[in-house]
């Protein structure tokens, strides 16, 4: 297999407009769209086109058209344009980083540890082959001369809604395996963060999978609904917040197709006496800050058990104010800035409900100004203290640079207070004692659950876990539960007479 492209584009190279990619053919979207801005600095990067019902339903119908002869393509060279694009996506690692880093806000290494992560999911998404055959399987002699089969076959498109928090990852849970099963594939990346996609598209052209099977629209809420009411649409994937994941839900479910929509979150660290602080206290304010506190995974709660509320209150506010605030592109930022100022000014009045509540501001990051980046959307790290269960930020997933400092007398009334929300998308013990964390993981209510450790984010080779609020469907992503969303299992039964 040739490339188009034997060197890729220098690394701080963006794209200098936003476009489609239908049929192996660039194209802009024919509605009105709104500007790509860069959150620390407030500068024009973009403007992104969206699309419209018709571009939708051309890239639908390129897609469907594409499908016949991908099924029929065997599963070993499917997956030989997924060891190409992995390649591909290294050598390009650097420059999609700088053009995420600029349009998100995010650090460079948090963008480079993002992108490692959806290039795992590409390395997974190679072993499809022993992946279908494992998901598969026969039976002889299920009755005198008769043998029955369960085989895996692919269904058609499918769609992937993604957000603007991990706009490198979050396709690459989805776009690997649909392709490798035998599907084809329509992305509609955030508006916000259109640029990365683009270069993971680049990408895409550069190993020259087979024109329409892999295909991107931008767009808004119009495009999304023209692929959730698409006919030609097998099955959607979404990750956003849950008011939104519930209508992706109900509108595709309604419609005849598979679902899998990720929502919203609200997660806890639980902190014993047993824990070793010196490496809790890290895992925890990495949780918490990293990319701004702008994910699903962030616990933003955390509760002190019995008396190591003090020591931890003591650690926890000299690891927060040793934090830097700026923009991603310089090394020594540890936060970025939030991806609007609407976002910005929504977790600042979380933080100021929570004063009125009782809270008390340990750390208050709401006055910050960058002085060399005045437009920014800049909140300091923030540290409340205080913090209890009928609190609406004990209870709303915050999205922003907020830790909330909760105490409570046992793990016991710990794990009521971590089970006291609608969400049930992730949680950390922290504990140095076995029977504790086996508490913790058989009766906590939560998709991933992490044993000291911060963000339990599940490697490509798992599916993510999410119950309650934070998940509509059946099937999630990655790993074996992706085979099973994207193929249906057909039931041969044979019998010979002669």
């Amino acid at each position: 297999m040739t490339r188009k492209h034997e060197q890729p584009p220098a690394a701080t190279a963006i794209p200098d407009a936003v476009r489609n990619y239908v049929g192996g053919e660039w194209s802009s979207g024919s509605a009105d769209g709104q500007p790509v801005v860069d959150p620390a600095t407030g500068e024009h990067l973009a403007d992104v086109p969206f699309s419209s019902a018709d571009d939708v339903d051309d890239a639908v119908q390129t897609a469907n058209d594409a499908f016949e002869e991908w099924r029929r393509t065997p599963p070993v060279e499917r997956v030989q344009y997924l060891f190409d694009l992995k390649h591909e996506l290294e050598a390009r690692e650097a420059q999609i980083a700088h053009a995420l880093s600029r349009e998100h806000g995010k650090t460079v290494a948090e963008a480079r540890g993002e992108i490692r992560r959806g290039i795992e999911n590409v390395e997974v998404a190679t072993g499809i082959p022993n992946m279908l055959r494992e998901a598969s399987g026969t039976v002889e002699d299920v009755a005198p001369g008769m043998d029955e089969t369960a085989v895996r076959q692919p269904l058609g498109t499918f769609a992937a809604v993604t957000p603007f928090n991990f706009p490198s990852m979050i396709p690459l849970w989805f776009l690997p395996y649909a392709v490798a099963t035998g599907n084809t594939f329509v992305l509609k990346p955030s508006e916000k963060v259109p640029l990365t996609a683009q270069l993971i598209f680049e990408a895409i052209e550069a190993v020259e999978f087979p024109d329409g099977v892999v295909n991107l629209v931008n767009g808004g809420v119009e495009t999304v609904d023209a692929l959730l009411e698409h006919d030609g649409i097998e099955g959607v994937s979404f990750v956003g917040s849950t008011p939104v994941a519930r209508h992706v839900y109900e509108t595709a479910a309604q419609h005849g197709k598979r679902v899998q929509a990720q929502g919203g979150a609200k997660n806890f660290a639980v902190v014993t006496p047993s824990a070793e602080l010196d490496q809790s206290v890290p895992n925890i304010v990495g949780s918490g800050y990293a990319n701004a506190g702008q994910r699903c995974l962030a616990n933003d709660v955390v509760v002190a058990v019995g008396d190591v509320y003090d020591e931890l209150r003591g650690a926890l506010v000299d690891a927060v104010e040793d934090l830097t605030v700026g923009r991603g592109l310089e090394e020594d930022t540890d936060v970025g800035p939030l991806i609007t100022g609407a976002s910005r000014e929504r977790v600042t009045e979380l933080i100021a409900e929570a004063v009125e509540e009782g809270a008390e501001v340990v750390v208050d990051g709401r006055g910050f100004e960058h002085p060399d980046y005045p437009d920014g959307n800049f909140l300091g790290p923030t540290l409340l203290a205080g913090v209890t269960a009928d609190m609406e930020i004990a209870q709303t997933e915050i999205f922003g640079p907020v830790l909330c400092l909760a105490a409570q007398p046992s793990l016991d009334d710990a794990i009521e207070m971590v089970d006291g929300t609608e969400y049930g998308n992730a949680s950390s013990i922290f504990t140095e004692d076995g029977s504790e964390a086996r508490q913790y993981r058989y009766e906590v209510d939560a998709g991933n659950i992490g044993v000291n450790v911060g963000v339990c984010a599940p490697m490509g080779f798992f599916h993510f876990g999410g119950t309650k609020e934070s998940f509509f469907g059946d099937l999630h992503a990655q790993g074996e539960d992706a085979v099973a969303f994207y193929t249906d299992k057909t039931i041969e039964i044979e019998r010979w007479y002669s």
